[in-house]
């Protein structure tokens, strides 16, 4: 099933319909390549000479966050980050605290640990999210060579 039907799907379920808005969304979001915020992509629709309502575009996001069909990274100071999954294999994130750059890694074995403790535990996983918040290498260089001098 592609993205839109996959789409459709979960809003019939919640007894939505598939708006030329959300499809429009939905379709902006996909050709994007990396993460990006709300208003990242309300700039993008105004290049584009298409208007989009910011409260139906967080909206929609939201839905497209529940739906599994895009991925929300919680940054500092309560701002969000997005990604499209769609056709994407889970990975995981370190978010730079200064200058907010992320990194994608997989770790098969932290995975298996994780699996490991979910069956010890006799937990059903669904879902997990996992972010490492630090420092990037460049950000860590500078702050280095702004502590010399000072």
């Amino acid at each position: 099933m592609d993205a839109a039907g996959r789409f459709a799907r979960y809003l019939a379920s919640h007894r939505l319909k598939m708006t030329r808005s959300r499809r429009a969304i939905l379709e902006e979001i996909l050709s994007i390549r990396g993460h990006f915020t709300a208003d990242d992509l309300l700039a993008h629709f105004r290049r584009r000479g298409r208007e989009v309502a910011p409260a139906t575009l967080y909206r929609t996001l939201a839905r497209l966050v529940g739906a599994g069909l895009v991925h929300r990274i919680d940054m500092a100071k309560g701002q969000a980050r997005y990604e499209p999954m769609f056709g994407r294999h889970h990975h995981d994130h370190m978010i730079c605290l200064r200058c907010g750059s992320i990194i994608e890694f997989e770790n098969r074995e932290i995975e298996r640990i994780q699996a490991d403790v979910c069956r010890r535990k006799k937990f059903l996983l669904l879902e997990h999210t996992h972010q490492l918040r630090g420092h990037c290498a460049a950000c860590t260089r500078a702050g280095r060579a702004s502590a010399l001098v000072s």
